[in-house]
């Protein structure tokens, strides 16, 4: 999934990629392009975790600006509902990796694989109490069960029930947003204000009192992830398994031709849906248009996700594609340590965990705290990989995965860097 310029042979030589692949089981790629997923999640995540509004259909009071209005514009265009699906994408990619790993070292897949999905649910569940209830680790723990057990499926096969399974949720929620304008359509809720407005206070407040605001905006969490994100994760899970089974993220340049004919309609399809999603979201809330914009973006978001993906791909392979694929793929490889350390930076940032600073950082300032906290966590990661094989998280999940006793610390000697093992 994604774009740039014309690759140099020389630089990227496939065959030493795939012969490194086999011998450490990382694709450099995957790990970068995960990095590059995991900025977008972020920009996205930190807009709900900064306003109490956000996501409500009520615009926040205190930054009503066209600056404000175009920032939450972009972010709503470009990144809303596009980068977990590039995670996705990549859970399903790696899902891949895994069985060729397990089977290589003679091990049993089924139950390591279980182990790590519920590792992964127990990680999610408390991020989702404690620090963000819009996890969406969880959601990878379930669909993870359905991903094992459509893992026989040939490409050809998982590609279009993922398509088949887009276009049934897209003509869903065509036919609810048109029984909704055959009703009279719907509104936004005219206590949502009131509500928002409270749910800072909360979040404003000890920390019993953040628990129970995440708490109460559970239900509307588990709604969202059930009937919008998770057929969407599942879809691009099996576009991950798709692109696994044919290892085209160790050879990209041998999909030259895909990676631009996907440039080509992502770009033009993708971001015609993605500005359907993003009027609808922040002109017309509540309604019939919000809903079938949904299914629009249901249909049309995978595409913009995989134009990104190709021109990310297509960079890699450029001039300075190695300085690229070395920024982004050390906080790729500790993707789950940052993704919830995150949501930690913000909650003390945003909660009464510390500054509270909830409702006071415009659209702007949370997208800056973002770029920000994403450039340390590329730096940190790249001195904790020098001494670690693993993020501190992903040892401990690969501690219960395996049941096994895993290395902390790097052996003297012992290579670092992006394309490292571990």
């Amino acid at each position: 999934m994604t774009h740039g310029p014309v690759p140099d042979q020389g630089r990227t030589a496939p065959p030493t990629a795939e012969r490194r692949d086999r011998a450490t089981a990382r694709i450099p790629q995957v790990d970068a392009l995960r990095g590059f997923a995991l900025l977008g999640i972020l920009i996205v995540n930190i807009g709900y975790l900064a306003s109490a509004y956000h996501g409500s259909g009520i615009e926040d009071p205190a930054f009503r600006s066209p600056l404000d209005q175009a920032v939450r514009a972009v972010v709503a265009v470009f990144f809303e509902a596009k980068f977990f699906l590039l995670f996705s994408f990549l859970f399903g990619y790696s899902f891949t990796l895994q069985m060729d790993s397990a089977e290589r070292r003679g091990a049993r897949f089924v139950p390591r694989f279980l182990r790590r999905l519920s590792g992964l649910f127990v990680l999610g569940a408390v991020h989702a109490v404690v620090l963000f209830p819009g996890d969406i680790l969880t959601t990878y723990a379930v669909l993870g069960v359905v991903l094992l057990t459509l893992r026989r499926l040939r490409p050809r096969m998982a590609t279009a029930v993922a398509v088949v399974l887009l276009a049934v949720v897209g003509a869903a929620y065509a036919l609810i947003a048109l029984g909704l304008h055959a009703a009279g359509g719907a509104g936004v809720d005219p206590a949502a204000a009131e509500t928002a407005a409270g749910a800072a206070e909360a979040l404003r407040g000890d920390a019993a009192s953040v628990v129970g605001a995440h708490l109460a905006e559970l239900p509307d969490v588990l709604f969202l992830l059930v009937f919008f994100q998770a057929p969407s994760a599942l879809a691009a899970f099996l576009f991950g398994l798709a692109a696994g089974r044919r290892r085209v993220l160790a050879e990209p340049l041998a999909h030259g031709r895909t990676l631009v004919r996907l440039q080509w309609v992502g770009f033009t399809v993708g971001l015609a849906g993605g500005l359907v999603y993003a009027h609808a979201s922040l002109a017309h809330p509540g309604g019939a248009y919000q809903v079938l914009a949904l299914g629009v973006d249901v249909v049309t978001a995978p595409l913009l996700a995989a134009a990104y993906a190709a021109t990310v791909l297509r960079m890699f392979s450029g001039r300075y594609g190695s300085r690229l694929t070395d920024a982004l793929a050390p906080p790729g490889r500790m993707a789950l340590t940052h993704y919830l350390g995150q949501s930690l930076v913000c909650a003390l940032l945003f909660t009464g965990y510390g500054a509270a600073l909830v409702g006071r950082v415009s659209p702007l300032g949370t997208v800056v705290i973002a770029l920000a906290l994403f450039a340390a966590q590329a730096v940190v990661s790249r001195w904790w990989l020098r001494h670690h094989p693993y993020g501190p998280l992903e040892w401990l999940l690969r501690v219960w995965t395996t049941l096994a006793p895993q290395p902390f610390r790097r052996r003297d000697g012992a290579a670092g860097g992006p394309g490292a093992a571990g």
